[in-house]
């Protein structure tokens, strides 16, 4: 079973978004079954730039939408962005120093805050972008 299932509750209503977001799930569920199943540091280090990569291009994306559209919550919604690049960016300095490793409590991080991102900042822009040409 996948550490996250994706369900149709998760759903923004913008068919590019949802499938950037289903991208984001399958690779979170990707680093986690490395845990799981203890591959090397290289393994979980190149999944997690992939996680880091893929997040940046979709944040990206979904900022271009939002600047086109004038999203009138835009700043914000750029702000936690910004913020968790940031946290995940510093959680593998820390993995590659070897003052950490990725553990359970990284995944639930990373976990909570997707989901909490979805279903909380993102449902925000479902109403104001339905309907709409994106990019």
């Amino acid at each position: 079973m996948a550490y996250i299932e994706w369900e149709d509750s998760f759903s923004v209503g913008v068919e590019i978004f949802d499938n950037e977001h289903k991208k984001l799930i399958e690779i979170i569920n990707r680093l986690h079954l490395a845990l799981l199943m203890k591959e090397t540091d290289a393994v979980m280090g190149k999944t997690l730039k992939d996680l880091i990569d893929y997040t940046i291009t979709h944040f990206a994306h979904e900022e271009e939408n939002m600047a086109n559209q004038t999203y009138p919550d835009f700043f914000k919604h750029k702000k936690e962005h910004d913020e968790l690049i940031k946290k995940v960016q510093d959680y593998k300095t820390q993995i590659e120093s070897g003052k950490t490793t990725i553990s359970l409590s990284i995944m639930n991080f990373l976990k909570d805050w997707l989901m909490g991102h979805i279903l909380g900042t993102d449902m925000k822009y479902k109403d104001f972008f339905a309907g709409k040409k994106l990019n």
